[in-house]
C-alpha cells in the first residue's frame, strides 16, 4: 500500500542539501526563500550543508546523508525540501536510513528525483516531483507553481487535480529576476505521438531520466517489488525529463528502463518540456517518441509541465492519477489512494 504525509497549516519545513547546496555569491537566493516562505506561514529549520559547496556536491556524503536522517528522525520537522539538485545525490543512497522511515513530504526535482523515486519504491512512502525550495522565493507564484501547497495537503483518500499551465519559460534570465521567479512567456501546448485525444491513468513514478536511470540493478530500483507487493500490479504511469542527454544517449536510457522491466504493467509515459534533446545524425527526439509508443503499444504524452523547463505540476510518485490530454492542453488528477 501506498502511505501519503499530509502538509499542515504552519508544518516547519526542513531544509537539507543531499546533492549540491549554495556557495556564498548565491546565499542571497537561500536568504529571500527563506524569508518568502516564513511569510507564507511556515515555520523553516536550515541544515549546513545547504550553505556550502565543493567539487559537485554540498558536502562529502556521509555529512550529507547524516543531515538528512537527523531531519527525518526530528519530530519538529514535518517536511523537507532541499534547495535545488545536482549531480551525486546518489552517493548518500547507501548511508541513509530507510527502515522505519518517517511519513514526511519530500518535495523537490532534478538530481532529487533519484531519493524520491528510492523513498517511494523502497516504503511505499509518497513522495512530490515539482519544485525545489529556491524556485519558492518570488513575491508570488504562478498558478502551476503554487499548486504545490494544494497537493500537498490533501488527505489520503481524497483527490486534486491539476492543469496544463498556459505559458512557460523558454530561458533563465537570471540577469532579470521576476517577482515570481520564472518567466512564463511562452504558450505551453502539450503534444501526444497520436496527435489524437489521450487518456491514461495508473500509478505514478518518475523523474529526472539522466538520474534515475542509475538505479537500475540496485537495492533502491526494484520496480517490480513495488509493482507486485505495494500496488499489487496495478499499471504504471511514468513521468520523465531529460536535463542534458541528446537523442542517443536518452535512446539507449530508455531502453535499458525497458530490459530492466521499468516498463512492465505501464499504461502510458509522459515526458516533459526539455533544454536539452539535441538530435543524433537527424535522430531527433520525436522519433524517440513514436518507436517507444510503438514498441511498448501505449500511449504518449511529451513537452508537459515537468523538469527543467518551468514550471511544473506537482506529481506524486505512489499516487493513481487520471490524465487526459487534448487540443494542446491537459489534466492531471491525482488519488491518494492507499
Amino acid at each position: 500500500m501506498i502511505i501519503y504525509p499530509h502538509l499542515e497549516e504552519g508544518a516547519t519545513i526542513g531544509v537539507t542539501a543531499p546533492s549540491s547546496g549554495l556557495r556564498a555569491e548565491l546565499h542571497e537566493l537561500m536568504h529571500s526563500a527563506l524569508s518568502r516562505m516564513r511569510s507564507s506561514g511556515f515555520q523553516v529549520t536550515c541544515g549546513d550543508t545547504v550553505w556550502t559547496q565543493n567539487k559537485a556536491k554540498s558536502a562529502p556524503a556521509k555529512i550529507r546523508a547524516e543531515e538528512w536522517n537527523a531531519m527525518m528522525r526530528n519530530e519538529h520537522i514535518d517536511a523537507i525540501i532541499p534547495p535545488w539538485g545536482g549531480e551525486l545525490l546518489i552517493e548518500i543512497l547507501e548511508h541513509l536510513a530507510f527502515e522505519d522511515l518517517p511519513h514526511k513530504w519530500v518535495l523537490g526535482y532534478s538530481d532529487l528525483s533519484v531519493l524520491l523515486l528510492a523513498i517511494t519504491l523502497k516504503t511505499g512512502i509518497a513522495t512530490a516531483h515539482g519544485a525545489n525550495f529556491i524556485d519558492l522565493r518570488g513575491e508570488y507564484s504562478d498558478a502551476t507553481t503554487s499548486m504545490w501547497r494544494t497537493v500537498l495537503a490533501t488527505k489520503s483518500g481524497d483527490s486534486v487535480q491539476q492543469q496544463s499551465s498556459l505559458h512557460f519559460q523558454r530561458e533563465w534570465k537570471h540577469d532579470a529576476p521576476s517577482p515570481c521567479v520564472f518567466h512564463l512567456e511562452e504558450p505551453t501546448y502539450w503534444k501526444t505521438v497520436s496527435q489524437a485525444e489521450v487518456n491514461m491513468q495508473g500509478r505514478l513514478l518518475g523523474g529526472c531520466i539522466d538520474v534515475i536511470r542509475h538505479l537500475i540493478g540496485t537495492p533502491y530500483g526494484n520496480v517490480q517489488h513495488f509493482q507486485s507487493q505495494m500496488i499489487h500490479n496495478e499499471p504504471i504511469v511514468w513521468y520523465l525529463e531529460n536535463c542534458e542527454l541528446n537523442t542517443a544517449d536518452l535512446r539507449r536510457s530508455l531502453v535499458q528502463m525497458k530490459l530492466a522491466g521499468w516498463f512492465e504493467h505501464c499504461a502510458g509515459l509522459m515526458f516533459g518540456r526539455s533544454p536539452a534533446n539535441q538530435a543524433v545524425d537527424g535522430y531527433t527526439v520525436e522519433d524517440i517518441y513514436e518507436e517507444l509508443s510503438a514498441e511498448l503499444q501505449i500511449p504518449l504524452i511529451y513537452d508537459m509541465d515537468c523538469g527543467h523547463v518551468p514550471p511544473q505540476i506537482t506529481l506524486i510518485n505512489g499516487a493513481h492519477a487520471e490524465v487526459h490530454s487534448y487540443g494542446g492542453k491537459g489534466t492531471i488528477t491525482q488519488y491518494f489512494r492507499p
